[in-house]
């Protein structure tokens, strides 16, 4: 196996003999913390690889994988995502904040968490992620059609997990 510095040269330079690493990986693969801000990528495979802490702020992704992966406190902040897929992603703390998002997926994704403050996401697929009601959201969030929403999360309730409130504020869930 690469070492990390190796890998992500190749992200930058051979996107197929990357992808081709990350499938013959045994193991998760720790590209924790690396700078990914303001780069086009298409046609990457982030699978099952650790992206803790790292950044893809201001950069345009299309077709880029993101399946299985920890993107704990990943920065995406006015990201351009193109038809990417967050199946199974670990998504908690994750910042969307100004992004736009077109054609993604996040099935079973935990969003537990995750800051979509301003974000467009009009014509991803949020239905079948997890948690997405304890995300942190604004009155600016552009949410997709119903239909791309689970069935239990109000994208009208504005008053969410960024607002300050009392404990004694909040109202009882039969849930």
């Amino acid at each position: 196996m690469l070492t990390k510095e190796e890998l992500v040269n190749l992200v930058f330079t051979d996107v197929d003999t990357f992808n081709e690493e990350i499938k013959n990986a045994r193991e998760a693969v720790d590209l924790s913390e690396t700078d990914f801000s303001g780069i086009s990528l298409e046609g990457v495979e982030f699978v099952n690889v650790d992206l803790t802490s790292s950044s893809f702020a201001d950069s345009h992704l299309t077709e880029v994988k993101f399946d299985a992966c920890d993107l704990t406190s990943v920065d995406f902040t006015r990201a351009n995502l193109v038809e990417c897929s967050f199946d199974e992603s670990v998504l908690n703390g994750t910042d969307f904040s100004y992004s736009r998002t077109d054609y993604c997926n996040f099935s079973e994704a935990d969003m537990a968490g995750a800051i979509f403050q301003g974000a467009d996401l009009t014509n991803s697929d949020l239905s079948s992620s997890e948690n997405l009601s304890a995300c942190r959201f604004d009155e600016e969030t552009v949410w997709p059609d119903n239909d791309n929403l689970p069935e239990d999360f109000d994208a009208s309730y504005s008053s969410d997990l960024s607002s300050l409130q009392d404990e004694d504020d909040y109202q009882q869930s039969d849930y």
